[in-house]
Parts: C-alpha cells; structure tokens; sequence
C-alpha cells in the first residue's frame, strides 16, 4: 500500500485502496516508448498497481514540451482538477519528473496531492527493501528526491505555518513557516550526511566481501535486465535458490548471491536490482555500490522478458544504466527469457536482432540446461 511519504499525511480514505489519475505530456514526434506513450503509460499503470494504488483515468496533452509551471499548460489544468474530482482521486502522478515549481502549481490548481514517476518509483522502492543496505540506500535516494523540493509559499508554505500577514504582504522578517522550512532542510541535510557515512561503511564492507571472492579467483556473474523479467526465477533455476518470485515490479532489491558448480568450475552468481525506463538517478547514485556487483563481475546475465512487446526498448534502457555505472566493457550473455509465453515470432525477431541469446522459461526450466553449458562456456573464456 503506498505510504504517507506518497500520499502526505492525510492519505486516502479508509478502508480503500487509493485512487490514482495519471497525467502525461507527449512529444508527438518523440519515441514510441517516450512519456507519454502507450507503452510508458501502461507502465505507469503497473508501477501504480505495485504500490498499491487503483488507477482511476489518465489525460494525455500533446505539446513538444511540458509547461515549465503547469506542466500541462495552464488551459488544461481546470480539465485535469475535474478528472480528479469525477474520479474522487487521492493522487494525480506525472509520467515523468515535475520540477518543484510544476507540482505546487498542479496542486493549488488541481486540489489534491501531485507527485511524478519518479516520486512513485522510490515509494515502491521503500516498500520492497528488505535489508540494512537496502533501506539505508532508499532513504538516501528520498532524502536527496525531497531536499530540492521543500520550497516556500503556496500550499507547500500553508502547511508548515505561512510566513506572511493575513493580507498577504510580506513583513520583512522571516515568518514561521520560513523558520520551520529551514528546519526541515536542516534536518534532512543532517540525515543525508549521517545516511551517507553509513552508504560508505556498508561500501566498505561490500568492497571486502568481493575481494575476498576476487583473492579465491572465483569467477562472479551479475544477473542483470528490466525489471519484471525473470531475473529471481532464472536465478532460482539455475542455483536452487529461494529467492523471491512475484509477478510485480521491483519484487526484489537486495543482491542474492549463490554459487554454481560445474565439473572443476565454481562461479557465484549475483541476482541485482531490475532497472526501469526513466529509472530516477536518486536511485542510481544510492544504489552505485549494488549495482556495482556488474561493474566488477567476470559476466553480465542480461535476462530480456521476450512476451514484452517493448522488448528491444528495455533493452536499449539496461544498456543505458550500466553504460552509466561504468558496466559498458562487461562481457554480456542475452538470455530471452518467458519463451514459454510469448509468441514465436517475437522471440524469432530478438534473435535475429540478438543472434548470441539464448532463449529459456525459467518457469517451466526449458532451455536451461543450452544455458548452463554456454553459462560455463563464457564463464571459462572471461576468466
């Protein structure tokens, strides 16, 4: 269910799952899978449905660019706050990231709370960290989402006590609720200082767990790709791990590491956090020292759900996250997983595209053992 730090303090009604409306600027002449799109849109939909939020309606504006202060431009607003208030909605989300300017403005207008994907995404993040390093990671990504966006003024000032007369004129000191801002931004300062001396202890402790694995020259493979594709259950089968399995987004952010035998081979393999179009670099930053599990593995294990129509895009977006962590040079295995599911043609698209990859079902374990032998295969060559 999506927390307070989502939905603020009031929340949505009792008893109900909150209701959500999605707004989205589109480029017509952008990318098919940009903001906006259909296939951006239903994502947003299930990153929703992941934290917990019924999604009641959508407005889609077609602009070459957002409205630097409505986002939507001012003329559809009135038509966004009457969505809102025909859907009884606790939440407006934006496919994409608002300014601070852009949503106080949206919520005067609109009447209820705004937030962006990017504010949805690290609430789903908050709900799945599992362990010490996990939370402390999510938190620190909140901490630096929140910090630009506590401002003064409107809505955003009336809660926190107003700074000006009733009249509306400044008074020339600064007003309560300027006092209280600046305590809040105080406080979260001193949070993501105290949170950042932890991220690097637990960097450190990480940094010796894999160089005590480097010094018994065992070979470590990353399990990498979109969220959603497999990666646990591929794990699962391939190690006769338990990790977690559930047909949601983000099921699992905390690496798993087991290990796999093979004749006179021992290697470990390393399940890491799924990536997401638009994944907000908050999270990239806080979580550099998980997803460095890649950076310095011998083998990458891009796992590709092959039922997803936008196959090829999630790919081009894990290329692009591990090009930004410094991953780009490491050796990848394509595997095209849910070939069990989806339709032959697809998978005969990806692999003429991907002619190297390796299709499997992880659920019903066919193609495994192909993976395995060219798993080994690599495994031997990088090592």
């Amino acid at each position: 269910m999506a927390g307070t730090w989502l939905l603020g303090p009031d929340g949505g009604a009792q008893g109900k799952r909150p209701t959500a409306v999605l707004v989205a600027v589109r480029d017509d002449g952008a990318a098919d899978s940009g903001p906006g799109s259909r296939t951006s849109l239903t994502e947003l939909r299930r990153l929703a449905a992941t934290d917990g939020l019924t999604v009641a309606d959508e407005m889609v504006q077609s602009r070459p660019h957002p409205d630097p202060a409505t986002y939507v431009g001012s003329g559809k607003v009135d038509e966004l706050a009457a969505l809102a208030e025909r859907a009884r909605a606790d939440l407006v989300i934006a496919d994409g990231e608002l300014t601070p300017g852009q949503a106080r403005n949206l919520e005067e207008r609109v009447g209820v709370r705004v937030v962006d994907r990017t504010a949805l995404i690290l609430d789903i993040f908050a709900e799945h960290a599992r362990t010490t390093e996990g939370r402390l990671q999510v938190e620190l990504a909140q901490v630096a989402y929140q910090l630009p966006r506590l401002r003064g003024g409107g809505r955003a000032m009336s809660r926190v006590g107003g700074g000006r007369t009733a009249g509306g004129a400044g008074v020339g000191v600064r007003g309560p609720g300027e006092q209280r801002l600046e305590t809040q931004r105080r406080t979260l300062r001193q949070r993501a200082t105290r949170l950042r001396r932890n991220a690097v202890e637990l960097a450190r402790r990480r940094e010796r767990t894999r160089s005590r694995r480097a010094r018994s020259q065992t070979p470590s493979v990353a399990i990498t790709g979109y969220t959603n594709a497999g990666k646990s259950a591929l794990l699962n089968r391939l190690t006769g791990a338990d990790a977690q399995v559930q047909d949601v987004l983000f099921a699992t952010l905390d690496p798993t590491v087991r290990r796999i035998s093979t004749g006179d081979l021992t290697y470990t393999v390393t399940d890491t956090v799924g990536f997401v179009r638009h994944l907000p670099h908050q999270l990239v930053d806080a979580f550099r020292s998980t997803l460095e599990e890649v950076t310095r593995s011998d083998l990458a294990l891009h796992v590709v759900d092959a039922s997803a129509p936008d196959a090829l895009d999630q790919i081009t977006t894990v290329h692009g996250v591990l090009h930004e962590i410094g991953a780009r040079d490491v050796p990848e295995l394509l595997v095209l997983n849910k070939i069990d599911v989806a339709p032959t043609e697809w998978v005969d698209a990806l692999r003429r595209v991907h002619p190297d990859a390796v299709p499997v079902s992880a659920r019903t374990g066919a193609g495994i053992d192909h993976l395995r032998v060219e798993l080994t295969r690599r495994v031997r060559r990088q090592h």
